[in-house]
C-alpha cells in the first residue's frame, strides 16, 4: 500500500509554519510535490534549497476542476506505490482541498495529514469577524445558490482569479442589491494581508485576485430576504404567535376552506389575463393558505409545513421512477399510466373506481372526472344528440334527469376532443357579454 504524508503552507508567509512543520520541509531528502506553485511560501523554501514538482500544468490540460483534481490524485496514488511521498497544499490539508479529500477516499493509499495551519483565525481577525455568530465556508468554485445559507456570515475561499469572481457575483446578485458590500481578503494574516470593501457589481472589476484571495459576505439585515421561503415562514408564525394580529389567530382549516377556492379561482383569471404581475400575486395568496393551514397544523401540535412538503417531495420522487429511478418510458401516455398504477398501489384497495373524486369538487369537475372514468372502462355513454332527443319529448317528472344527462354527454364529448369544459363555458360567456356591453 502508498502512503502520502500531507503538509499544508499556511496562508502565504513563512512564518506562519511551525517549527516542526519547517523543518520536515526543509530537511526532505526528495522532491516535495506540490497542488501549486502559486504561494508566497514556495519561493521562499526554493530559496532555501527546498525541491518542488507542481501540478500547475494540469490546470492547463482541462476545462473543469473535478477532472484536474481527479488527475492530480491519480498521478499521487501511482508515485506513492513506488516510495512514501510527501504533498504540500495551500493553507491546511483539511481546509477546502478537494484532491485531499479523494485522496482520503482512496483504499490503497495510506495518507497521513503531518500539519499546516488554516488561515481562517487570520480572516476572522481581519474581518472582525466572531464564528460563534454563524458563518458558512463555501468553495466558491463548486457551490450552487441553494447551498448558501444568509442567515450566516459567508467566507467563500479559491476566488483566484476573475471568472470565478465573476460567477460568484451573479450568484450573489440573485439575492442581494447590486451595491451590497463584499470585503475581499487577501494573504490573511500575513506581511501582504490587504482587505478592500467594494459594491458587489464591482466583485469581478475593480481587485486583484489570486490564489490566496477570499471573500467576506457579511450577515445581511432580514429585510433583504423578504424573498426566501424562510423568512416567509416566520412572517406567518409571527402573525399567529401572541401579539400577532388577532384575525389570523382566529382562523381554522374550517374558517378558511373558501379562501383557497377563492384564491384559485382568482389565479385561474390571471393566467386566463396572461397577467404575469397578478399571477405572481395570485400564486402568492394560494401559497398563503398553505402556509396558514401548516401553521395551524404546527399550532395544534399534529403537523408543520415541514410535513406538508417532505410529503410532496416524497409523493414527487416515487410518482417519477423515470427521473429518480431506472424506469423507461416511450413519452407522456406511458408517464400517465405509471403515475396512476403507483397512485393506485399507494392507496390500496378501493372500495369504487370514483373513490379517488373529491367529494367537495364542484358538479362540473366531479362529472368531467366520472366521464373519464367511465370512458376509459369502455362503459358507453349516450351521444348529444340521443340526449337531446330524450330531452326534447321528456315529460316535465323526467326534465332534471333528461337534461342532466345532456349536459353529461356533451362533458363527455368535450373530454374526447381534449376540451375543457369549464374553460369552454367561460370563454363563451365572455363573447356573449362582450356582444351584450357592445350593443349597450
Amino acid at each position: 500500500m502508498g502512503k502520502i504524508h500531507i503538509c499544508g503552507l499556511g496562508g502565504g508567509d513563512l512564518n506562519q509554519l511551525s517549527v516542526g512543520l519547517y523543518r520536515t520541509i526543509t530537511t526532505y531528502p526528495g522532491t516535495i510535490y506540490l497542488r501549486t506553485h502559486d504561494h508566497p511560501v514556495v519561493q521562499a523554501l526554493a530559496a532555501e534549497g527546498v525541491s518542488f514538482q507542481t501540478f500547475d500544468d494540469v490546470y492547463t490540460s482541462h476545462d473543469n476542476f473535478q477532472a484536474v483534481y481527479e488527475e492530480i490524485v491519480e498521478t499521487l496514488c501511482q508515485l506513492s506505490q513506488q516510495q512514501t511521498i510527501l504533498y504540500a497544499v495551500p493553507g491546511h490539508p483539511m481546509l477546502a482541498e478537494k484532491t485531499v479529500q479523494l485522496l482520503m477516499e482512496k483504499e490503497d493509499v495510506d495518507v497521513e495529514i503531518i500539519g499546516g495551519q488554516s488561515y481562517l483565525d487570520d480572516l476572522f481577525t481581519a474581518v472582525k469577524l466572531d464564528p460563534i455568530d454563524g458563518f458558512s465556508f463555501v468553495d466558491a468554485t463548486d457551490f450552487k445558490r441553494r447551498d448558501l445559507n444568509y442567515r450566516h456570515h459567508l467566507v467563500f475561499c479559491q476566488v483566484y482569479d476573475q471568472m470565478i469572481a465573476s460567477d460568484l457575483k451573479l450568484t450573489l446578485m440573485e439575492d442581494l442589491p447590486d451595491d451590497y458590500p463584499v470585503t475581499i481578503v487577501e494573504a490573511a494574516g500575513s506581511v501582504s494581508e490587504r482587505l478592500e470593501t467594494v459594491p458587489l457589481f464591482n466583485l469581478d472589476r475593480s481587485v486583484t485576485l489570486s490564489n490566496l484571495t477570499s471573500v467576506y459576505v457579511k450577515k445581511p439585515d432580514e429585510g433583504l430576504l423578504t424573498h426566501q421561503f424562510s423568512y416567509v415562514r416566520e412572517v406567518i408564525y409571527r402573525l399567529r404567535a401572541p401579539g400577532g394580529c388577532p384575525w389570523d389567530q382566529k382562523q381554522t382549516h374550517e374558517s378558511l376552506r373558501h379562501h383557497v377556492i377563492e384564491e384559485a379561482y382568482e389565479l385561474i383569471d390571471a393566467i386566463n389575463e396572461e397577467n404575469d404581475e397578478d399571477i405572481v400575486e395570485e400564486l402568492g395568496d394560494i401559497l398563503l393558505q398553505v402556509l396558514l393551514h401548516s401553521q395551524i397544523g404546527e399550532d395544534c401540535g399534529y403537523f408543520s409545513v415541514d410535513d406538508v412538503i417532505r410529503t410532496l417531495t416524497e409523493k414527487m420522487i416515487r410518482r417519477h421512477p423515470h427521473v429518480f429511478g431506472d424506469v423507461e418510458v416511450n413519452g407522456e401516455a406511458d408517464v400517465l399510466e405509471n403515475w396512476q398504477k403507483i397512485k393506485a398501489k399507494e392507496k390500496g384497495i378501493k372500495r369504487s373506481a370514483f373513490d379517488r373524486i373529491p367529494t367537495s369538487a364542484t358538479p362540473l369537475v366531479k362529472a368531467e372526472a366520472v366521464a373519464e372514468i367511465l370512458l376509459d372502462k369502455g362503459v358507453k355513454i349516450p351521444a348529444v344528440h340521443d340526449a337531446i332527443e330524450e330531452w326534447n319529448i321528456c315529460e316535465s317528472a323526467s326534465r332534471e334527469d333528461k337534461l342532466g344527462q345532456l349536459i353529461f354527454a356533451i362533458i363527455a364529448q368535450a373530454r374526447y376532443h381534449k376540451v375543457k369544459p369549464d374553460l369552454a363555458i367561460r370563454s363563451y360567456m365572455k363573447q356573449l357579454m362582450e356582444q351584450y356591453e357592445k350593443r349597450t
